[in-house]
């Protein structure tokens, strides 16, 4: 078989192929960001204030049922970046193939489910008084398009563990770009209220999913699969699950933040903290962009370097990764730190929401220069396939910090113990990450020369 493309990963200089690997991925985590971001400015303006709020209380539902679709991505890319570092295509295929069949199963069941007890749900995670009704309207039609998002997510991450992160770009861009065009139709042209943005974010999934089905049918992939490929194989599938767990353990745990977020904020200042959440929510989706475009790009990296045993290039992939998030994330700090009132006025004009919003942003980014080795960290553990200390990694800042503090604080602080709890929980988790990799690249990231 002649030489595939992902053999670059093992190849070229660090710093190069972390830049063409994240530039990508943040491009095309950006575009992603910006429709999030645009999106809810239409609602706020074309519909409403409580209308964000309405999305709000969805999104942690449906993100959490197509992160299934991510998680399973994540572990069995971890599997085939490992694989073809390790020169093993066979593996890599049995395990793209399992990856899809999961993502089928288990989405599907999830959303059965889903409309079964939506009622109960909506309530659940904040949707009361006048946020209900428009909630369950988007809640209904964009969960039909759930597992057609996973089915994205998942073959996202597949793309980039190829060594093909521009297709993976062109994958992210296109549901954002198409969402926004269909937001004005449906929206502002024909006037469809919460229906028409959830139809644009529904069909816009459908539109993605096509490009990624043409993408692994053409020429493009390396990734050939047969039949055969499909049928699940029990020691992938154990090795896909506990290392996808890592990142549906984190999407469970971001839920039941929002989950929790949502109900404390609207019983300490009602639907206009509610909203203001949603709006910082959207910022730190947005904001971060660089940053979570370094780690995408460092997985596939450190994954195929640790399958090929050359650890010392997997130091230098993390070290130079932390670098250039650090200073990303400074930037990100800065700019909140400046402009949040200017940035609040792009969602709303509601005079309660914009004067309460840009102090609750300033608290929510206060540590923001400092989270590179968090994510770094976490990212690390999980490219490598170490999945227990990567899972406890990762839940380490909203799981073990960030929810008992908002559950704690608010107690001696009211709603500004809820915002006190973002920075804490930031400065905490860096450095137990921060010393838990330290201690990992001390032990078993020693270069042969030494080892030998």
């Amino acid at each position: 078989m002649a030489k595939i493309s992902s053999q670059d990963l093992g190849s070229q200089p660090i710093s190069k192929l972390l830049i063409k690997q994240a530039l990508p991925a943040s491009i095309g985590i950006l575009v992603m960001s910006l429709n999030i971001l645009i999106d809810t400015i239409f609602v706020g303006h074309w519909i409403g204030s409580t209308a964000i709020a309405a999305i709000n209380v969805v999104l942690p539902v449906s993100f959490f049922i197509a992160a299934l679709g991510m998680s399973i991505g994540i572990g069995g890319s971890s599997i085939i970046s490992r694989a073809l570092g390790a020169n093993n295509y066979e593996k890599a295929l049995k395990a793209f193939g399992n990856q899809i069949t999961l993502t089928l199963l288990l989405t599907i069941t999830l959303v059965v489910f889903g409309l079964t007890f939506s009622d109960s749900i909506i309530d659940s995670f904040g949707g009361k008084g006048n946020i209900f009704e428009p909630a369950k309207i988007y809640y209904t039609i964009v969960l039909y398009g759930v597992p057609i998002l996973a089915l994205c997510m998942m073959g996202n991450t597949v793309i980039r563990a190829e060594g093909k992160p521009k297709f993976a770009m062109y994958a992210m861009m296109i549901p954002s770009v198409s969402n926004l065009l269909m937001d004005y139709i449906f929206i502002n042209v024909l006037d469809y209220g919460m229906e028409g943005a959830a139809w644009a974010t529904t069909l816009s999934y459908a539109l993605c999913f096509i490009y990624i089905l043409w993408f692994f049918l053409s020429k493009k992939s390396e990734l050939k699969i047969s039949f055969p490929h499909f049928g699940l194989n029990l020691s992938i599938v154990k090795e896909i699950s506990s290392l996808g767990f890592v990142t549906l353990a984190r999407q469970a745990v971001v839920s039941i933040t929002y989950l929790f977020m949502n109900n404390i904020l609207y019983d300490l200042g009602g639907e206009t903290s509610v909203t203001a959440y949603a709006i910082v929510g959207r910022m730190l989706m947005f904001a971060m962009f660089p940053v979570l475009g370094v780690t995408q790009g460092f997985l596939p990296i450190a994954g195929f370097n640790y399958g090929a045993k050359n650890y010392q290039r997997v130091r230098e992939t993390i070290n130079t990764a932390i670098k250039y998030a650090a200073i990303l994330a400074t930037i990100v700090f800065i700019i909140l730190m400046l402009f949040p009132e200017s940035i609040t006025r792009m969602f709303t004009t509601d005079v309660n929401v914009i004067a309460q919003t840009p102090s609750d942003m300033r608290w929510v980014f206060a540590a923001t220069p400092i989270i590179a080795i968090q994510l770094i960290g976490a990212a690390y553990f999980q490219a490598i396939g170490k999945a227990i200390p990567a899972l406890l990694l990762t839940l380490t800042r909203q799981g073990f910090f960030f929810i008992p503090l908002i559950l704690i604080l608010p107690q001696f602080y009211g709603e500004l113990g809820v915002w006190m709890s973002f920075p804490i929980s930031d400065l905490l988790a860096t450095i137990v990450t921060g010393y838990f990799l330290n201690r990992e690249i001390k032990s078993n990231l020693v270069p042969k020369d030494i080892q030998s």
